[in-house]
C-alpha cells in the first residue's frame, strides 16, 4: 500500500498517526515528556585535540556545602568565634552573626598530607586522586540562577547544560543508552531546565531518571512492552523511517522531526538495553554491600553501570530540594549529610579504579556556591558564591593536591580564584574540547557554554 496515494500527509498529521502504533508509544512519551536523550554521535563535533578524560560523573551536593567543614580548614574562625573582626569584609546577601567556628576536625590524610575533614573518613582514603579546588566562586548568592552558572553556564534560562554541550562536542559511546543521563531522587530548584538543551539539537537533551526505586521499571515508566513483539516493533519503526524520508524528500528536513523519530529508535533499543543498565540487582552482594544504602548510594552504583556502558556524562543530586541548604541547625545537620555520601564516594573511585575507568573517568564533586562562615539563626550558614570548595578526581587531573585558597575565614577566594567559568572550560580541556572552539551559531551569534569568559585551569592537570 502506497501511503502517499492520495492527499500528502502533513509532518504534524505523520507524527499524529505514528503515535498511535501501540507498543512503542509508551516509551516513546516517555522519551518526549522526561527529555530523554536520544543518540547523538551523528551529530558530534569531535575532539580538538586528545582527550583525557571520555566521561563525566558529576556528584551535585544540592544546596551548597561548607567548605570549612570539609576541606577547607580555617582555625581563626575558632579564634574569632561570634566576632566580625574589624577590617574584614563578611557582607552576604542576607544579614549573619558573628563568625561561626566549624566544631570537626581535621586530619593530612595519604601520602600527599591533604587535610580532610573527620566527616569523611573513607573518602580521606582516595585523597591522593582527588584535586582539591579551595578557591571557586559564581556569580549569584541565590539557588536558582547559581544551580543555572553551575549547570549552564550563566544565569540564564535560555542556554543548554554543559551536558548538551559535552554530548554536541562528543557524541555518545552507545546507541542503545542516552549519553547524558541525570539521577534525581526528587526534584532540584529548577528542575529540567539543568540538563536542557535549549537551542542546540534536542538529541542533546539530559534523560531525567528518577531513581527513588530501584527497579528499572520503576525508574522509567512505560519501559517494557507487553502487547507486541521485537520483530513487529522493529517493522513499525522501519515504516516509519520510510515515512519520514518520504516526507523530506517532498517536504524538506525536518530537525525537530527527526529527533522525534530517534527517541522512538533510542525507545525501541532500550527496552532491552535499560532493563540491564538500571537493574543493581545484577550486582555482586560484595558491590551492593560496598556503596552502602540510600538513594545516593544507588545513584552512585547506577553512574558507575552507565559510564562503563558508554553514557558520556551523569549527574547525581544528592537528595530531593535543597538538603545542604543549612540555614538552621548546620552542625546537627552536617555529619548526616556527610556520613550518607562517605560510603558511596569512596566505593565509586574504588569502584573506577580497580576497573581501569578512573583514568578516562572525570569525577566532579560540589554544589551550586559554598555557605558563610558566619551565623545565620543562631546554629545556621547562609549562601556563599564569593569562595567555596569543590575537587575533581580522576580523568587527567593532578591528585593530592589543593588548588586555590579563601581568606583567613573561608569566605572569599583569594588566591589562584577559579570561576566557575574556569571549571567549565578545564572540563571540556580534558575531554579534549576547545571552549572557544566548540560553538553554535543562534540569533546572529557564535554561543560556547562558558560565554566569552574561562581559562583551562593548567596547573592541576596530570
Amino acid at each position: 500500500m502506497n501511503p502517499f496515494s492520495s492527499q500528502p500527509l502533513t509532518r504534524r498529521g505523520l507524527l499524529a498517526r505514528s503515535s498511535s502504533i501501540p507498543g512503542m508509544i509508551g516509551a516513546t512519551a516517555f522519551l518526549s515528556q522526561q527529555s530523554l536523550s536520544e543518540a547523538a554521535a551523528s551529530q558530534a563535533m569531535g575532539c580538538h585535540f586528545a582527550p583525557r578524560a571520555k566521561r563525566v560523573i558529576h556528584l551535585f551536593m544540592n544546596g551548597g556545602p561548607f567548605g570549612g567543614d570539609l576541606f577547607d580548614p580555617k582555625p581563626e574562625l575558632e579564634k574569632y568565634a561570634g566576632e566580625r573582626p574589624a577590617g574584614a569584609d563578611l557582607t552576604t546577601e542576607r544579614p549573619t552573626g558573628g563568625l561561626l567556628p566549624s566544631p570537626f576536625k581535621f586530619r593530612n590524610c595519604g601520602e600527599s598530607g591533604v587535610p580532610v575533614s573527620e566527616l569523611l573518613p573513607k573518602l580521606s582514603e582516595h585523597i591522593d586522586d582527588i584535586c582539591v579546588l579551595r578557591s571557586m566562586h559564581a556569580d549569584n548568592p541565590n539557588h536558582g540562577p547559581a544551580l543555572l552558572q553551575m549547570n549552564n553556564g550563566t544565569i540564564l534560562p535560555t542556554r543548554p547544560s554543559m551536558g548538551a554541550w559535552f554530548l554536541y562536542g562528543l557524541g555518545t559511546e552507545n546507541q542503545n543508552l542516552p549519553g547524558y543521563v541525570v539521577l534525581c531522587p526528587g526534584r532540584p530548584v529548577r528542575f529540567s531546565i539543568l540538563w536542557n538543551s535549549a537551542f542546540l539539537p534536542s538529541a542533546h537533551q539530559g534523560t531525567y531518571i528518577n531513581h527513588s526505586k530501584i527497579k528499572p521499571s520503576a525508574m522509567i515508566p512505560n519501559l517494557a512492552n507487553p502487547q507486541w513483539n521485537h520483530n513487529t516493533q522493529r517493522r513499525q519503526l522501519d515504516l516509519l523511517r520510510q515515512l519520514d524520508e518520504e516526507v523530506q524528500r517532498q517536504q524538506g528536513e525536518d530537525s525537530q522531526f527527526d529527533a522525534r523519530v530517534q527517541s522512538m529508535e533510542t525507545a525501541f533499543r532500550m527496552q532491552t538495553q535499560a532493563t540491564d543498565a538500571f537493574d543493581l540487582n545484577r550486582e555482586t552482594k560484595s558491590i551492593r554491600e560496598s556503596y552502602g544504602q540510600g538513594h545516593f548510594a544507588n545513584g552512585c552504583l547506577l553512574a558507575r553501570r552507565l559510564v562503563e556502558r558508554g553514557v558520556r556524562f551523569v549527574q547525581v543530586y544528592y537528595g530531593n530540594g535543597q538538603p545542604w541548604d543549612t540555614h538552621s541547625g548546620h552542625d546537627d545537620k552536617v555529619p548526616n549529610l556527610c556520613k550518607s555520601i562517605d560510603q558511596p564516594i569512596a566505593a565509586l573511585l574504588g569502584d573506577l579504579k580497580q576497573r581501569g575507568l578512573l583514568d578516562d573517568t572525570l569525577v566532579i564533586w560540589g554544589g551550586e556556591f559554598g555557605r558563610t562562615p558566619t551565623s545565620e539563626n543562631g546554629n545556621g550558614r547562609d549562601h556563599n558564591h564569593h569562595g567555596f570548595s569543590m575537587w575533581l578526581a580522576g580523568g587527567g587531573v593532578r591528585g593530592g593536591m589543593t588548588y586555590g585558597e579563601t581568606d583567613e575565614f573561608g569566605f572569599k577566594a583569594v588566591e589562584n580564584k577559579m570561576h566557575v567559568h574556569d571549571l567549565h572550560a578545564t572540563v571540556l580541556h580534558l575531554l579534549g574540547l576547545d571552549h572557544e572552539r566548540l560553538t553554535y551559531r543562534h540569533a546572529g551569534r557564535d554561543f560556547r557554554l562558558t560565554d566569552v569568559h574561562g581559562r583551562v585551569v593548567q596547573e592541576i592537570l596530570a
